[in-house]
C-alpha cells in the first residue's frame, strides 16, 4: 500500500468533517436514545468503509445513547486499519474488538456476545475488484456467516434488532420501467457473471433472513444500500468515488474506464448511516432501500464535480480523460442505471437524506485534505 493509501487508512476520527457528520447523525438518532439504554451491539465487518462511521458514532456517543458495549468482529482480510486501533485505545471500556471469521469461528468464544440486543451484519467485501479476488470469502460471509448469526441469536431472549446489509446489487441491471427502483422489484441478475458471488450471496442472504423472521419471529430488517461514498472509503477501494478521490489527492487526471454514460445517485455516508441505524431500530421484518433519490448523474458528471471541488479545496489542476481498464471484468454486468425509490424508508422510518452530491464530494475531499495534514 503506498503512502497516500496508508494516510487514508489511518483516518483521524477527530477530523472536523467527521465531527460534524456524527453530529448530523446524532440529531436524528439521539432522539431515539431510549432504545439503546444498557444495550450491547454486535457489529460484524466493523473494519470496512461503513464500519468507520458506524463504530465511531456508536462508541463516541455511547454515553448519550446509554450504550453498554460495542463488540466489533472482522477477519481483517484486506487490512486492520489504524483508526480502529485508535478508537479502541481511546474507548477500551466501550469497544471490544476481535479478529474473527463469522463464517467459521464460534460466537460462543466472544465474551459478552450473548448479551447483544442489537446485531449489525455487514461482514462482506463490497468492492467488485476485491470480491472478484476473494469470491468464496464473499459468499461465506453473506451466507454461512449470516446463518451462524441467525442460528445463534434465534435462541436469544434479549435480541431486539438484527440488521442485514444487503445491497442494491440484488436488483442487477433493471430495465427502464423499473428506474427508479422500488423494493418490490425482483431483479435482473446473472447467477454466473463476474458479480454473482456478491449479488447472489446477498439475494440468498435475504431469503435466509425472511425464513428466520417468519419461522422464529426474529426482528430482522434488511437494508439495501445505494452507492454510498464519503469519509471512511479507502483510496485503494477501487470503487468509483474512491478512484476519483485518489486521482484528486495525487494531482492526477480523473480517469474514466467507461464511456462515462452510466448513471447513479450517490448517497453521502452520514445520510446512509442515519438510515441504517433507523433500520436497526425498526425491530421487525422489513426491507428498505437506503440511498438518495436525486440527482441521477452520469459518471462523466461525477468526475466533473470532483474536478471542480478539487480545484476549490486544494487547487487541483487535473483533467478528465477516458481509457480502457486493465481489468477485463471491470465493466462486466455493470448496471447502466441505479436510482432508488425511498418512499418506504421515508414513511416508515422517517429517513430523510439531505446532503446533495456536490456538498458530499466537497466534504469527502475536505476530509482527506485535512487527514493528510493540510
Amino acid at each position: 500500500m503506498d503512502a497516500l493509501c496508508q494516510a487514508a487508512g489511518s483516518m483521524n476520527y477527530k477530523n472536523s468533517i467527521m465531527d460534524s457528520d456524527l453530529q448530523r447523525i446524532h440529531a436524528v438518532i439521539g432522539a431515539r436514545h431510549d432504545r439503546f439504554g444498557g444495550a450491547t451491539i454486535l457489529v460484524t465487518g466493523c473494519a470496512g468503509f461503513l464500519g468507520f462511521y458506524f463504530l465511531s458514532y456508536l462508541v463516541r456517543y455511547a454515553s448519550e445513547l446509554g450504550l453498554s458495549k460495542v463488540i466489533g468482529l472482522d477477519t481483517f482480510l484486506l487490512a486492520k486499519p489504524a483508526w480502529l486501533e485508535k478508537l479502541q485505545a481511546e474507548f477500551p471500556g466501550t469497544l471490544s474488538l476481535h479478529t474473527f471469521d463469522v463464517a467459521r469461528d464460534k460466537l460462543e468464544s466472544i465474551k459478552g456476545v450473548d448479551e447483544a440486543r442489537y446485531v449489525v451484519h455487514m461482514a462482506s467485501i463490497a468492492s467488485p475488484t476485491f470480491y472478484r479476488k476473494f469470491p468464496l470469502e464473499t459468499i461465506d460471509a453473506n451466507i454461512w456467516g449470516l446463518r451462524h448469526l441467525l442460528d445463534y441469536f434465534q435462541k436469544s431472549k434479549k435480541l431486539e434488532g438484527f440488521l442485514f446489509f444487503s445491497s442494491s446489487e440484488i436488483y442487477g441491471d433493471p430495465d427502464s420501467a423499473h428506474i427508479p427502483t422500488a423494493e418490490d422489484y425482483r431483479g435482473n441478475v446473472s447467477a454466473i457473471g463476474p458479480r454473482a458471488c456478491y449479488d447472489e450471496a446477498k439475494r440468498f442472504g435475504e431469503t435466509l433472513c425472511h425464513v428466520f423472521a417468519t419461522t422464529y419471529g426474529m426482528p430482522i430488517t434488511l437494508a439495501r444500500p445505494f452507492n454510498n461514498y464519503g469519509p471512511g472509503m479507502r483510496l485503494d477501494d477501487r470503487r468509483l468515488p474512491a478512484d476519483f478521490a485518489r486521482n484528486v489527492m495525487e494531482g492526477k487526471d480523473l480517469v474514466i474506464h467507461s464511456d462515462g454514460a452510466p448513471t447513479r445517485t450517490f448517497c453521502y455516508v452520514a445520510d446512509a448511516i442515519t438510515g441504517y441505524l433507523l433500520c436497526l431500530l425498526h425491530r421487525s421484518f422489513d426491507v428498505f432501500n437506503i440511498g438518495i433519490e436525486k440527482p441521477e448523474i452520469t459518471v462523466a458528471q461525477l468526475a466533473d464535480i470532483y474536478r471542480k471541488a478539487g480545484q476549490k479545496i486544494m487547487d487541483y489542476k487535473g483533467a478528465v480523460r477516458y481509457e480502457p481498464s486493465g481489468d477485463k471484468d471491470y465493466l462486466g454486468h455493470n448496471p447502466q442505471r441505479r436510482r432508488p425509490v425511498i418512499t418506504r424508508a421515508r414513511e416508515v422510518l422517517g429517513y430523510d437524506p439531505q446532503i446533495q452530491v456536490e456538498e458530499g464530494i466537497a466534504r469527502y475531499l475536505q476530509f482527506l485534505f485535512e487527514n493528510t495534514g493540510h
